[in-house]
């Protein structure tokens, strides 16, 4: 299917320097390994670390786990995404709520998605429910990067069901 345009994903935190960059890495590696084609990108909702790096934490986290996130540049979030995304993926309910603000149509807030809701382990929660939130670890002053690695779980675990979604959608059509 050489003519079929790739699926275009884009992950949504609130800086584009920890969660979302992580989930962008993460969803790139997992969906080539599964050969699997999609153009994958991550942005913030606000401005202020546009042209950025990654957390210095995140690609630490990232490399432990076998990522690299060293090339991120943090870009926002603008309502023309809408239409050049198929999927967008809010890191959580905050996100989602946010994203659904700035949808133009319908058609635009449908493809809002929360990360976890992909995890095959909270299928049934709740989108209200605050496990489906991968949280904030910008925060995390902890000698282990606790917070950070734990990100770097959920999302793996998100991941591997947006390969299976991803899968499900290969014949996409330009």
């Amino acid at each position: 299917m050489a003519d079929m345009a790739p699926y275009r994903i884009c992950f949504v935190c609130t800086g584009n320097i920890c969660r979302s960059p992580s989930a962008e890495v993460i969803a790139r590696a997992r969906i080539h390994d599964a050969g699997l084609a999609a153009q994958v990108d991550s942005t913030g909702l606000d401005s202020y670390h546009v042209g950025d790096g990654a957390d210095e934490r995140a690609v630490w986290a990232l490399k432990r786990a076998g990522y690299d996130g060293s090339e991120h540049v943090a870009q926002q979030f603008h309502e023309g995404l809408f239409a050049e995304r198929d999927l967008i993926v809010a890191l959580d309910r905050g996100h989602f709520r946010q994203l659904h603000a700035m949808a133009p149509d319908a058609e635009s807030a449908a493809k809002i998605r929360l990360l976890r809701s992909f995890d095959f382990d909270l299928e049934d929660v709740p989108e209200d429910d605050r496990r489906i939130d991968v949280p904030d670890p910008y925060y995390d002053r902890s000698a282990e990067n606790s917070e950070f690695v734990e990100m770097i779980e959920q999302i793996e675990a998100a991941v591997d069901g947006i390969v299976d979604y991803l899968d499900e959608r290969q014949g996409h059509p330009a």
